[in-house]
């Protein structure tokens, strides 16, 4: 049964993926930004479909105006249940841009990429950033810097709220937990020495892939510029890290 499902879901993954290459390549430079942006909402909703995930929100988004989400990181499907919400760019180490298929995907839909233990990378990004914002865009960042199991929170790296504090954007912790048949699991997780290839077998061979999404408080801009970014870093981990561990395991 495994494998039937992997290989019906495959066919319609490959063929989804193939025609939104093409819209990408060919439908995309002549597109408003607000098209771009409902064609990668849409995109992103049908790819989940396939794949057989489903998403539950929690919490109140922040719909309009320019914004941070920051949030924990366990699967490459984060960008893609995040962009269900309100389409989002995000900030990807540059290593994804060279995956195949996916990279030029990620790329071509507008994300931004951090040349990470280059000495000006942090200020480049940060300069992409700034543009983004004054677009009334919202920007998705994942600051443990590397994907987790997803059943606790890697301590965050705070250098890039400052970008936000600067254009003085709000910024809203986001608690993403993956559950299989209801109960909280890593199995989708993308972590340890999987590659991609192995990662879309365990998604596309498993039902019961659920996604959830708590959208906790925003905290101003106000609020972002008076405490710092190293404050700020420090408060959205402890919000977020609350959010994701199970009520048992918490601890200080």
């Amino acid at each position: 049964m495994s494998l039937l499902l992997f290989m019906l879901r495959a066919i319609f993954v490959v063929a989804w993926i193939v025609l939104s290459l093409c819209l990408v390549l060919f439908i995309f430079p002549f597109l408003s930004l607000s098209a771009r942006s409902a064609c990668n909402q849409c995109w992103s909703r049908a790819l989940m479909y396939v794949c057989g995930v489903k998403i539950r929100v929690f919490g109140e988004p922040k719909r309009q105006g320019a914004a941070l989400w920051v949030a924990n990181h366990v699967s490459w499907i984060d960008i893609f249940v995040l962009n269900m919400v309100r389409p989002t760019v995000f900030i990807a180490k540059s290593e994804i841009r060279r995956w195949p298929v996916i990279g030029w995907l990620v790329a071509g839909s507008g994300t931004l990429f951090i040349e990470r233990g280059h000495r000006h990378a942090v200020r480049a990004v940060g300069h992409q950033m700034r543009s983004r914002f004054d677009q009334g865009e919202v920007i998705g960042l994942f600051p443990e810097g590397t994907t987790s199991p997803g059943l606790d929170v890697a301590h965050f790296h705070s250098s890039l709220f400052d970008a936000a504090i600067r254009a003085q954007v709000d910024i809203q912790p986001v608690a993403l937990r993956f559950l299989l048949h209801g109960k909280r699991s890593d199995h989708v997780a993308f972590v340890g020495d999987q590659n991609l290839v192995q990662n879309l077998w365990r998604l596309l061979a498993t039902t019961g892939v659920v996604v959830e999404l708590e959208f906790l408080p925003v905290m101003a801009s106000e609020y972002c510029e008076e405490q710092g970014r190293g404050k700020v870093a420090e408060h959205a981990y402890h919000v977020i890290r609350n959010a994701v561990l199970p009520k048992e395991d918490l601890r200080p």
